[in-house]
């Protein structure tokens, strides 16, 4: 096939978290933190801590992994150093795409020449992005298939948010929907499903279009669910909403890994998966926001080549069949099949939920129920805090 790789690529992986940092009183956001938290982490953990847009959130970003078991040590260590700085400043760090009750008009932006000019740019548009993700890098070092593998991969995007929803509440209110991160997300510019390229030649004719129009710097202001990284010669796959534990974090990190693989197979064979329009997979990824990856009588996403819903635990058990030669190949068929029991308990959403509703069934109030889901999920967050680790 033209532009065919002559080695298979390194598929490294790669896992970037985004958390809350929450006052330990109140469970309400940190508003504004102290300059010597960033500090303190960065002395333990050097370049793999950052700032994020607003005040009250903290990213890590992990070394480059070359095993589940190594990126699941990655983020043990800075799990657990964020956790433990935090404390220090009667802070913790709590994981999950959206806070329980945090209201977006309260909070303030980082100060900084990157984010002062989306501030700047995007106006109320971006003050309302209290949301946090997870984005997991896979290393595929040719250009060309880079393109070509972003093109076929977007047809799992949904079925991988579907697996990391963990954001049920926005401002104090039940949404309905098991993920109301992208709800936000998708009001920013140059967001939602990738283009589909036929060539690195091409997607960079179109990115240096914007470029030099003076619309954005580089192509890191392309926030797609996936895309190439600006950065590094990897895939950015960015729909995820951020794992309250880390055990689904790494799950989800290694399908991802394998999906690659798998397209990258199919293509060494002379074969590709199929590309479908935007509007189905954007109908997919609706329902993965609305219904995650819960049984029900109106749940499931679409399976193009029946044409009928599907109930998500059976199109995941054709997923784990399909990438099953490449979990086996990395090593991580534990880590992939863990899937299976994200969909038996849920993912973090709906144990949100069903806090928040037994907290409502003992007489709590809704303020109190929704301290109580935030309880939880610190707990949760914290790997040196969880009674099953």
């Amino acid at each position: 096939m033209a532009g065919a790789s002559a080695r298979e690529p390194g598929f490294s992986i790669g896992i970037e978290e985004e958390f809350w940092l929450v006052d330990r009183e109140t469970r309400d956001l940190a508003k504004d933190p102290p300059a010597e938290f960033l500090k303190d982490a960065k002395a333990k953990l050097g370049d793999q801590v950052s700032s994020e847009f607003m005040r009250c959130q903290v990213e890590t970003g992990s070394q480059v992994c070359n095993s589940a078991l190594e990126a699941r040590e990655q983020l043990i260590h800075m799990r657990s150093t964020l956790s433990e700085v935090a404390a220090k400043y009667d802070m913790a760090l709590l994981a999950a795409s959206t806070h329980p009750f945090a209201q977006w008009d309260d909070q303030k932006h980082t100060d900084g020449e990157r984010y002062n000019t989306i501030a700047r740019d995007l106006r109320t548009v971006v003050d309302r992005l209290l949301i946090c993700g997870m984005h997991v890098h896979v290393g595929i070092e040719d250009d060309d298939l880079r393109i070509e593998l972003m093109a076929q991969a977007s047809y799992f995007l949904p079925h991988l948010l579907a697996l990391t929803t963990s954001s049920p509440f926005w401002r104090g209110k039940e949404t309905g929907l098991q993920t109301f991160r992208l709800s936000v997300f998708d009001n920013l510019p140059r967001t939602g499903l990738p283009e589909v390229f036929g060539s690195w030649a091409e997607y960079r004719r179109h990115v240096d279009m914007l470029i030099n129009a003076g619309v954005i710097e580089d192509g890191t202001k392309l926030w797609w669910d996936l895309r190439p990284s600006d950065r590094w010669p990897t895939l950015e796959m960015r729909i995820a909403d951020v794992c309250t534990d880390l055990e689904d974090a790494v799950c989800v990190a290694s399908i991802t890994r394998c999906l690659m693989r798998m397209l990258y197979r199919l293509r060494r064979n002379n074969q590709r998966w199929r590309i479908y329009a935007n509007m189905l997979v954007r109908e997919n990824r609706w329902r993965a926001c609305r219904y995650g990856s819960d049984p029900g009588e109106k749940a499931g996403l679409i399976d193009f080549g029946r044409g009928e819903i599907v109930p998500y635990a059976d199109l995941l058990e054709e997923i784990l069949e399909l990438i099953r030669p490449d979990a086996e190949f990395f090593g991580c068929v534990d880590e992939v099949e863990h899937a299976r029991t994200i969909i038996k308990r849920g993912t973090s959403a709906r144990r949100q939920r069903e806090i928040y509703d037994a907290a409502i069934e003992l007489g709590a109030s809704p303020k109190d129920a929704l301290i109580a889901v935030a309880d939880v999920l610190i707990e949760r967050t914290d790997p040196n805090a969880r009674s099953d680790t």
